[in-house]
């Protein structure tokens, strides 16, 4: 059956206290409304309509590209709000998905199966419902001897009664089209927020001969919403804890998963151990046998196999198989590593290729260059890299021996094979093989101080 979302993100801003827009706080990695663009794209929906409030031009920035957005003026309740994207459903049949945009949890087999279970038993109007121990500030369930759903009840308009049910709806619903155009023109502010509840839409089903019914959540948690600061550190809590789970079920340690911090676009092979203070965030491709060692931070990079890393911060940047970066490394973007190299203590790589075998074990930047294979670099070296002006590039080739405390003054070549004398500066290119000595002679004036004084 074809779907069509409609997710509701009118408004919600002022319990954040922020200048940011609530769906963009991020949650776990994400913003909360990627989250849920997420979770109902996995019900395969043919188009996603965002219905946003006084948020709409930071929020259609940024996904304007990818859905319908809609501009909803006043806040006048979730029927209100649907109502906004109307002119988009036109002429579809199918089943419209309905959801609300502060929902991280929701997971896309739920989404998936809300829609499925909606077109199985051809349902006009499909609820997702959850089951909680105090069900205080929710509208309630009502269900019917055959387990069908009568209404929805908010809790302001319940009665006595009606408010001892624990199952309560949760901003989720799967309607057909034209069942939904149908009866959105007969919603009506009849209720103490004098708002257009789109849970009456429910009770006018009903009257109207249809059909409907409830997918009960096994996990009430799935459907918790974000309203505050608190409740996100919450949600992401729960998120990372699911993040950490699937790896760990695919083989991955992670020494204390409640001190790794794993994005959801991380993926990690077999065997390789996570230490406590590693953050992973972005596309990073980690795999098997790696060890990432405490305090790390890791963005959008690829580590080959059997490789290591302690307490570095890696960007975009690609290490290969055996090679060990750390401690205190910093890679920056454009930076790839060889097999079996060595980047050690505060090395600085940045858009630069370093070959196979390749040792920079301390005090080194290494900034626009291309680097062979087996290469030695000593301690303190410095690829000057910028003239003030531009940035410039250098190459090094195979089995190069470069000595401590050089500068190589961009762009300069240095040959196969050569030696580069300690304290040297190269501003020349250098031959294949050869010896390059670039500083001043050592001169010892006896009994200078003496005579000074």
């Amino acid at each position: 059956m074809d779907c069509i979302s409609v997710i509701l993100a009118v408004g919600g801003e002022t319990r954040m206290k922020s200048k940011t827009p609530k769906a963009l706080h991020e949650a776990a990695g994400l913003p909360i409304l990627e989250w849920v663009l997420r979770a109902v794209r996995a019900a395969d929906t043919k188009k996603d309509i965002l219905v946003l409030g006084d948020a709409y031009d930071e929020i259609e920035g940024r996904y304007g590209g990818e859905v319908v957005c809609v501009r909803q003026s006043g806040c006048l309740g979730s029927g209100h709000a649907v109502m906004g994207a109307r002119q988009y459903l036109e002429g579809f049949c199918g089943y419209v998905l309905i959801v609300a945009g502060d929902m991280p949890l929701l997971t896309g087999g739920t989404m998936r199966k809300l829609v499925d279970e909606a077109a199985r038993g051809d349902y006009d109007c499909m609820l997702l419902s959850a089951r909680l121990a105090d069900p205080s500030g929710y509208g309630r369930v009502l269900r019917d001897s055959a387990g069908d759903v009568l209404a929805i009840v908010e809790e302001r308009d319940a009665t006595a009664e009606q408010r001892k049910v624990d199952e309560v709806h949760t901003s989720c619903y799967c309607v057909k089209n034209d069942v939904l155009q149908k009866y959105l023109d007969k919603l009506q502010p009849k209720n103490a927020q004098n708002e257009y509840y789109l849970t009456d839409i429910v009770e006018l089903v009903r009257e109207g001969g249809g059909k409907v019914g409830a997918l009960r959540v096994a996990d009430h948690r799935d459907c918790m919403r974000v309203h505050d600061r608190a409740q996100l550190a919450e949600a992401s809590g729960l998120l990372r804890a699911r993040i950490n789970l699937a790896h760990m079920q695919n083989g991955v340690t992670l020494a204390d998963p409640n001190a790794v911090y794993i994005g959801p676009d991380v993926t990690i092979g077999r065997d390789t151990v996570v230490h406590p203070g590693v953050t992973l965030e972005g596309n990073c491709v980690i795999g098997e046998d790696v060890t990432l060692y405490p305090g790390s931070r890791i963005v959008s990079s690829e580590i080959g196999n059997g490789a290591s890393v302690q307490n570095s911060v890696l960007l975009c940047a690609k290490v290969g198989n055996n090679t060990t970066v750390g401690p205190y490394a910093y890679l920056r973007p454009g930076t790839v590593l060889g097999d079996h190299c060595r980047v050690g203590d505060f090395v600085e790589v940045k858009n630069s290729n370093i070959g196979d075998g390749t040792k920079v074990s301390h005090l080194t930047y290494i900034g626009d260059a291309d680097l062979g294979k087996n290469i030695n670099v000593g301690c303190g070296v410095v690829f000057v890299n910028y003239d003030g002006k531009k940035k410039h590039r250098s190459t090094v080739g195979d089995n190069v021996f470069i000595g401590c405390n050089t500068n190589l003054v961009s762009p300069v070549e240095v040959g196969e094979g050569a030696y580069i004398a300690a304290g040297a500066t190269i501003t020349a290119d250098v031959p294949a093989r050869s010896l390059a000595i670039a500083r001043a002679r050592q001169v010892i004036k006896e009994g200078w101080k003496d005579k000074r004084e």
